[in-house]
């Protein structure tokens, strides 16, 4: 079956990981008691910054989406841009928190931010060469 608004679906299930990292800043606030900022916990503070960075990144890349697939790209070219989006905003927060030079933050961390980009890359030179 294909779905006509791909870009919407992988929206939706971006909002739903983005509430879930919410949650874990909320949760982590309660954790550590801190009300505002990070209080000068480094590990609150990376949850904070796993956090901003999806919602530094994500909207745009949804938005380059969006008009990529509004200009006539198929299914398959937005399946081939979004679902590595979704998988390295999974890993990428747990790569975030993982100890420095340990196995978690080399596997997850650096590859969820190198896929971001790529992704974005990709969807801007996509819009430019007029999908």
């Amino acid at each position: 079956m294909i779905f006509p608004h791909v870009t919407a679906i992988y929206a939706a299930i971006l909002a739903l990981i983005y509430m879930a990292i919410s949650a874990w800043v909320v949760m982590g606030r309660g954790k550590f008691k801190i009300v505002h900022g990070d209080g000068g916990n480094p590990h609150l503070g990376r949850r904070i910054r796993a956090h901003a960075n999806f919602n530094e990144y994500v909207p745009l890349i949804l938005i380059l989406a969006a008009l990529l697939e509004a200009r006539g790209a198929g299914p398959m070219t937005m399946n081939a841009l979004l679902l590595p989006l979704v998988i390295a905003r999974i890993i990428h927060p747990i790569g975030m928190v993982a100890r420095e030079n340990s196995v978690q933050q080399v596997l997850f961390r650096a590859p969820g931010a190198l896929i971001t980009w790529a992704v974005l890359i990709a969807a801007a030179l996509l819009l430019l060469r007029g999908s």
